[in-house]
């Protein structure tokens, strides 16, 4: 004769037991065992660009910016991948590249989603006059190219580290408010939020309570996109003498400074334009991954 459980309440599996966090850490894992080989090719990327970001300093043989050579040493022996125009080490200034070129890359996007999504998730919310007004706006702003909006600013305001960073974050905001916008105005109209209206709950506590957690998906995924879009467009302009300025490593810069080996069969250049495109397509990679889970469909 089997004995009953003291409480009375029926035995649960062990997966229902376990602290919530360890149950998020389980599922999180098994996630990632079933992604496809994609996906964890990207993630395998990307955590090898975090770690040289973070430890660069440890991680680089040589300081960023030391004369540690002569101009256009050749690959090997001390410089595993040779000097650049002025004898720095060229594996030192890719390690460094990554902390700089993601970094501020990582920090415009994010600025760009806090602007692009407050103001998308309050025209959505307020609608009427408001919507009208931030959806002009931002249709004036789209009606010019990023790149060359971008230049032209630079060159009125200057090339300063702030003002690169306030500049691509105002105009790459635009895209993000369209999205918020669009997807936002789905959700404020069903039941949910409607009574949390009349229940008089303030406008930040509908936006970011109600609103929010129904559309972050989508802005998860865009906020992958959005980040390839900046980095690239950050590459673009250093690349142009417009963006992350001398001595600080870029990896766009340094395609610039070193493209005249080109013309003698020497693919150093290639090296941070490979880095670039790598980034790029393992976060595409972890986004289409990512679209796919939440977006409910089946293999």
């Amino acid at each position: 004769m089997s004995a009953e459980p003291a409480s009375g309440v029926a035995m649960t599996s062990d997966a229902t037991l376990l602290p919530p966090r360890r149950r998020w850490h389980q599922t999180a894992w098994r996630e990632l065992r079933r992604a496809p080989l994609s996906a964890k090719f990207g993630l395998f990327v990307i955590a090898i660009y975090v770690i040289c970001a973070l430890f660069a300093p440890w991680i680089a043989p040589y300081p960023e910016n030391e004369l540690v050579g002569p101009l256009y040493a050749p690959w090997g022996g001390d410089y595993l991948l040779g000097t650049d125009q002025l004898g720095r080490d060229m594996f030192s200034r890719l390690i460094f590249g990554a902390r700089n070129t993601i970094g501020i890359a990582l920090l415009t996007t994010l600025l760009s989603f806090f602007l692009g999504g407050t103001f998308g998730l309050l025209a959505s919310v307020l609608g009427g006059w408001a919507d009208q007004l931030l959806g002009r706006l931002v249709d004036v702003l789209m009606a010019i190219p990023v790149l060359i909006f971008a230049l032209v600013l630079l060159s009125i305001v200057g090339t300063s580290l702030i003002n690169l960073i306030l500049i691509i974050a105002v105009l790459d905001a635009t895209r993000v408010f369209r999205l918020t916008r669009a997807v936002a105005m789905n959700v404020v109209v069903l039941d949910f939020v409607e009574a949390a209206k009349l229940q008089g709950e303030r406008l930040p506590w509908i936006m970011g309570r109600e609103v929010l957690p129904n559309i972050l998906p989508p802005l998860v995924a865009e906020f992958g996109l959005r980040f390839c879009f900046v980095f690239l467009t950050i590459s673009a302009l250093s690349f142009l003498g417009l963006g992350i300025q001398p001595p600080t490593a870029d990896w766009g810069s340094m395609v610039r400074d070193n493209a005249t080996l080109i013309n003698y069969g020497n693919v150093t250049p290639l090296l941070p334009a490979g880095a670039i495109a790598l980034l790029t397509v393992a976060v595409n990679f972890v986004v289409d991954w990512f679209l796919h889970k939440t977006s409910g469909l089946k293999e």
